[in-house]
């Protein structure tokens, strides 16, 4: 579904990316991990047009993405849930996921998926009329992750989710991914928490200052012992 071939990106005279190729399978839950300022946040930048590609490519469903702006990238069926939620603190839970279908135009599709987010979050559903920056951080992931399902993406890139989250709710976000996935939406995870990120992922890859160092199935990953060392915190 997704591929970068030897993606190099930065900032400035800073190269964040080096020759990065990838692949996420239709289908696939693909973890990447790695240290802070590893480049994890700026693959998912990179893939929804954010930042500008110093060399490589970026395919979606065989179609290059280079080049084509941020809400075409998104129209196509790729939707970012950022590092730090992005909520739109002013309006309310309803607000925020409406939001989040301004590209839809299907109202009864719309109202199908709100359903779909007020059942995987329950919570949402009981606080859709009150200001999104009152809600506690879990039910502000809840809700971000919520107004990117609603513009009903194929490929979901997800930054951090668990970021600040007390561990029930870590949880709980992760069994909500799982759902997510089990209802056909393929997702790239961007997480620190690599415990849970290879228990929840088909497939990982480590990025370390910006290039690919390991990649293979997430069991077979947390099992090498660099990445037990560097990442699960085991001798």
């Amino acid at each position: 579904m997704l591929e970068l071939r030897n993606v190099s990106s930065g900032y400035g005279a800073i190269e964040a990316l080096k020759d990065v190729t990838l692949r996420i399978g239709r289908g696939e839950i693909v973890t990447l991990i790695g240290a802070n300022g590893a480049g994890k946040s700026t693959t998912l930048r990179n893939i929804t047009g954010l930042v500008p590609l110093t060399a490589g490519e970026i395919l979606f469903d065989g179609k290059s993405l280079k080049g084509m702006p941020t809400h075409r990238i998104t129209a196509a069926g790729i939707s970012l849930v950022p590092e730090g939620r992005a909520i739109f603190a002013n309006l309310t839970v309803l607000e925020n996921l409406e939001m989040g279908a301004y590209l839809q135009r299907d109202r009864a599709r719309n109202a199908r998926e709100m359903d779909r987010i007020y059942t995987l979050f329950p919570r949402l559903r009981e606080r859709r009329k009150q200001a999104a920056g009152t809600l506690s951080g879990g039910e502000q992931q809840m809700l971000a992750i919520g107004r990117a399902l609603m513009t009903g993406p194929r490929l979901l890139l997800l930054d951090e989710p668990s970021l600040g989250l007390a561990p029930l709710l870590v949880h709980t976000i992760f069994q909500a991914i799982d759902a997510i996935n089990r209802e056909g939406t393929t997702i790239l995870l961007v997480e620190q928490n690599a415990n849970a990120a290879l228990k929840h992922s088909h497939r990982a890859y480590v990025l370390e200052t910006g290039s690919i160092v390991m990649e293979g199935p997430s069991q077979q990953v947390a099992g090498d012992p660099r990445v037990k060392e560097a990442y699960l915190g085991e001798a």
